[in-house]
């Protein structure tokens, strides 16, 4: 089922920036570096998922509850912004109807229900609206699978960040290896392999090129060049 909301295309927004790609190339890392020195929100949307998630679990609703979650999903409001944090800095804040919730997002209960909860259509047509109306009100910059193709279909720029699957898989190695667990790099590269599979042929929004964007293959780059390519066609696109 497809779950887009086609609502962008032809209406006043801000600068948006769409970034898609596959699992490893690069997208949040670049995405946040490039938002940061280009004054840009960097949307995370895997946030605004567990923030629903986290409105769900305080509702008390079954995540397999179609009606219920449904029903529930015409009562929230999430949106981001940003507060001032500490040296003069900035943080990025998730509100759950106005409330910054950040603080329980990251919980192991608020991460298992959104797994559940995000297959549910419903949330998802949810989401795509309120990504959509914060990119009507805001600069920002907004990666995942889908957003040039389905989210952010009007936005000015639009990437599609990759890498080759074993410089992908050898990325992945090095994070694990830092956090102490070991791991065969083949395996990693095969798990790699099969995520861009199914993300590729699911049935609802799959990974897809959009015909506009510009393809930045990051097997050759470090995340600063990558993101200083990314800024080049901000500001090209920009003026």
């Amino acid at each position: 089922m497809d779950v887009c909301v086609s609502r962008q295309e032809g209406i006043n927004m801000g600068f948006n920036v769409a970034i898609d790609g596959p699992a490893g190339a690069g997208k949040s890392t670049i995405a946040k570096l490039a938002a940061k020195k280009l004054n840009l929100i960097y949307v995370d949307t895997g946030a605004m998922y567990r923030a629903m998630a986290l409105f769900m679990l305080r509702e008390g609703v079954n995540p397999q509850d179609t009606e219920a979650v449904e029903r529930k999903c015409r009562e929230v409001d999430i949106t981001i912004g940003y507060e001032p944090g500490e040296n003069e800095s900035r943080e990025q804040v998730v509100y759950l109807n106005g409330e910054n919730v950040n603080a329980y997002l990251r919980t192991e209960a608020v991460g298992n229900m959104a797994s559940v909860v995000s297959a549910q259509p419903a949330v998802r047509r949810k989401l795509v609206e309120l990504q959509q109306r914060l990119a009507e009100d805001k600069d920002c910059i907004m990666d995942g699978r889908d957003i040039g193709t389905c989210v952010l279909p009007g936005a000015q720029v639009k990437v599609y960040l990759t890498a080759d699957s074993r410089v992908r898989a050898k990325r992945r190695f090095d994070e694990l290896f830092r956090k102490g667990q070991t791991c065969d790099l083949d395996r990693v590269q095969a798990d790699i392999e099969e995520r861009d599979y199914r993300d590729m042929h699911r049935e609802a929004s799959p990974l897809t090129q959009a015909e506009d964007a510009v393809v930045l293959d990051t097997s050759e780059m470090t995340i600063e060049e990558a993101a200083a390519e990314l800024m080049r066609l901000c500001r090209e696109r920009r003026n």
